[in-house]
């Protein structure tokens, strides 16, 4: 009996060390999550949903932070740019949008080599977004390079929105490669509606005037969609160069009435 009652005291006092300081990291703890604000709870309570198995409560998560438009929020979503699944990564794309631009920009620029072109795609989209105009070199590569043409489509929009003018000339190569293509290109025409349009608006939003020949040619061209030839009106009066009078003069009498309303508002704009 001495020896088992020398045991019994010797463990106590272990048991209610150990008990005592689970009670103080219990407390600690909860001081702790009582000094944050809602909305860092929020975001903490996103934080730990990101290292889910579920992927929908992953992009859950990424699309709750992303939509707090906080700068915090938006950078525990940059690990998510790495995740096996595509739509992980494009939701993170998205999420990240309220960091610096810069930051925002150098993150996401790698996945514009990414494998999966809804990635590539709507990465180009979210690099718009940022208007950094570190994106515009690897942007206008998608342009003139990528094989689907829904992410060349996506890079033009990316390059309007950012407004560089180093973009134009690339952007002019595609909308009238004749003019402005390098002699020595062995690109293939562009085809796709949707790159052309998008190409025309881009060159409108920049308004250089470097872009006027390339949609004086788009705007003349009848074997383009229509679309693309009032998209390529309405730039050239945003460019507001003068010499576009004539093709619009032109165009202002086409059977197309969008087209005409176009060509019109564009010489007014110019007669201003």
């Amino acid at each position: 009996m001495r020896e088992g009652q020398i045991h019994t005291f010797t463990i106590k006092p272990v048991v209610l060390a150990a008990g005592v300081l689970v009670f103080l990291c219990l407390t600690i703890c909860a001081q702790s999550t009582r000094n944050l604000t809602p909305l860092q709870l929020q975001i903490e309570k996103q934080q730990q949903r990101l290292a889910s198995g579920d992927e929908e409560e992953r992009r859950d998560a990424l699309m709750r932070l992303g939509a707090m438009h906080l700068a915090a929020a938006s950078r525990l979503a940059l690990p998510a740019l790495n995740d096996p699944s595509p739509i992980i990564r494009v939701t993170a794309a998205k999420a990240i949008l309220a960091l610096d631009p810069s930051e925002s920009s150098a993150a996401l620029l790698p996945l514009l080599n990414d494998k999966d072109e809804f990635v590539r795609r709507e990465t180009a989209y979210a690099l718009g977004a940022t208007r950094s105009r570190t994106a515009t070199a690897a942007l206008t590569d998608r342009l003139l390079n990528d094989k689907e043409a829904g992410v060349r489509g996506a890079a033009a929009v990316a390059l309007g929105e950012i407004g560089d003018e180093n973009a134009v000339i690339p952007l002019a190569s595609v909308l009238a490669p004749q003019i402005s293509a390098p002699a020595k290109s062995k690109r293939k025409p562009e085809a796709n509606p949707f790159v052309l349009r998008a190409a025309a608006v881009a060159l409108g939003q920049i308004k250089n005037r470097a872009g006027t020949p390339a949609l004086i040619s788009a705007v003349s061209n009848e074997k383009f969609p229509d679309d693309v030839r009032r998209e390529a009106a309405r730039s050239l009066g945003l460019l507001g160069d003068p010499s576009a009078i004539p093709a619009l003069q032109s165009a202002s009498l086409s059977e197309d009435p969008f087209l005409a309303r176009l060509a019109n508002e564009s010489l007014r704009k110019l007669s201003h």
